[in-house]
C-alpha cells in the first residue's frame, strides 16, 4: 500500500506523484511501511497578495504516534526534504573530524626545510 495522501489546498504536483513511488521503495529498504504514513499539505499562511495564493505550504507527517510539520514551497521540495529523512532513519552521517588547531600547528612545523 501506498503513503495517504491528505490535501486542503486542492490535490499534489503530479511530479510528486511520479516521485512518490521511488520513495516509498526506499522507506521500504530502510524497514519503514509507507501505509503507516499519512501525509497532509495545508497553506501555510494567509495571502499576502491579494488575488495570489499563499507561498508556501505546511506539510504535517503522521506515523504512529508520531509527527512532524514543515513549510516548504512546493510539493518536489518538500518530496526530496521527507527522502532524506527516510534515508536518515538508519542513523546521523559520520563526519570526518578535522585536525584541530595544535596539530595542524605540529603538522606545519615537521616539514624539514
Amino acid at each position: 500500500m501506498s503513503i495517504i495522501l491528505q490535501s486542503t489546498v486542492g490535490g499534489f504536483e503530479a511530479q510528486f506523484l511520479r516521485k512518490l513511488p521511488l520513495v516509498e521503495q526506499a522507506m521500504r529498504e530502510h524497514g519503514l511501511e509507507p501505509s503507516e504514513f499519512v501525509i497532509s499539505k495545508d497553506y501555510a499562511g494567509t495571502a499576502t497578495i491579494p488575488l495570489m495564493g499563499p507561498f508556501f505550504y505546511s506539510y504535517s507527517v503522521f506515523f504512529g504516534e508520531e509527527q512532524f510539520t514543515v513549510t516548504e514551497p512546493n510539493d518536489v521540495v518538500f518530496l526530496d526534504y521527507f527522502f532524506k529523512r527516510v534515508l536518515a532513519a538508519d542513523g546521523p552521517p559520520v563526519v570526518p573530524r578535522r585536525p584541530g588547531l595544535i596539530q595542524r600547528l605540529f603538522g606545519w612545523m615537521s616539514p624539514a626545510v
